[in-house]
């Protein structure tokens, strides 16, 4: 199919609405206990950055509904004032099958705020956040029309992925939201999308050497859970619990647990499971706990 362009000043209204279906988790998932910390319904795919791996594309596109899909790809954290349908990000998603794409982008939340600009959001079945400066992604859509109909592709069973900038957005807490730079970890924008409650997200974590970047932002927020993601790696979550998948490791930072005398945080591989309402990751096809976590306030 055609890419449709929804851009400043360049509004597309004519897009046909497409029937599809739910994912099974999110079908499953009716009727359940509420979650606690992920979504009620739907999936997040979150990427530390660098996205080179099949596996996440793959799942990703599964997760949306296959390739007809109708995907809408927000590059706005990139800082551009325009982006259109040849920007480069969406190659890697058409080689990897996907060929409905929808580029949605504004600097104005006034525009943002419009009916005619969510437009593709009401038919969209996901959307992917690229990288960039997450803020960007704040100033744009927070407390709009867009921030909204977002949310509303999670809840009629969507999936809402982003790597990077567009992997911190999805939490709570705004790691490295600061207008000054990315190296200030509790700045002047704090606030998230939430689609994780009471989480803070971390991106490049290894490859930057960031790994104790995090430490600070949960002693400041002891209710905080912060996750920290390598390039190349995801975690998939549906309601209350994720799977990590790609080449590298996630970090769970966890103020209630420690990995040791003097440890701060632990480690997830490819394969393994977090519960995000207990706290409790798992390894192993019988999912064994993970070793070595004793459930105690660090200092204690």
């Amino acid at each position: 199919m055609l890419s449709k362009l929804i851009c400043r000043g360049a509004m597309v209204l004519a897009i046909g609405a497409t029937a599809w279906t739910a994912p099974v988790a999110a079908q499953a998932r009716a009727g359940a206990a509420p979650t606690q910390v992920g979504p009620a319904n739907g999936s997040l795919l979150i990427i530390g950055g660098a996205l080179r791996s099949d596996e996440i594309y793959e799942r990703f596109i599964e997760l949306a509904g296959g390739p007809d899909a109708h995907i809408v790809m927000i590059p706005t954290a990139g800082g551009g004032e325009a982006y259109d349908d040849s920007f480069p990000g969406l190659q890697a998603f058409r080689d990897h099958g996907a060929n409905n794409l929808t580029v949605l982008h504004t600097t104005d939340p006034a525009e943002a705020n419009t009916d005619a600009f969510v437009e593709p959001l009401k038919t969209a079945t996901a959307v992917y956040f690229f990288g960039g400066r997450q803020w960007h992604l704040v100033d744009a859509y927070g407390g709009t029309k867009t921030e909204v109909e977002l949310r509303r592709v999670l809840e009629r069973g969507g999936v809402i992925a982003g790597s990077s900038a567009g992997a911190s957005i999805q939490g709570s807490y705004l790691i490295r939201g600061d207008t000054s730079g990315s190296e200030v970890m509790m700045g002047d924008h704090e606030r998230g999308f939430a689609y994780l409650r009471n989480v803070g997200i971390d991106q490049h974590v290894l490859r930057r050497n960031r790994q104790f970047d995090m430490i600070a932002v949960i002693e400041a927020h002891p209710e905080l859970l912060g996750i920290g993601l390598d390039e190349d790696t995801g975690i998939v979550v549906t309601g209350d619990t994720f799977e990590v998948i790609g080449s590298s490791r996630v970090l769970i930072f966890d103020n209630q647990t420690t990995t040791g005398e003097n440890g701060k945080f632990y480690f997830l591989a490819p394969g393994d499971h977090y519960n995000l309402a207990t706290r409790q990751g798992t390894t192993g096809a019988q999912g064994r706990p993970i070793q070595g976590i004793t459930k105690k306030p660090w200092g204690n």
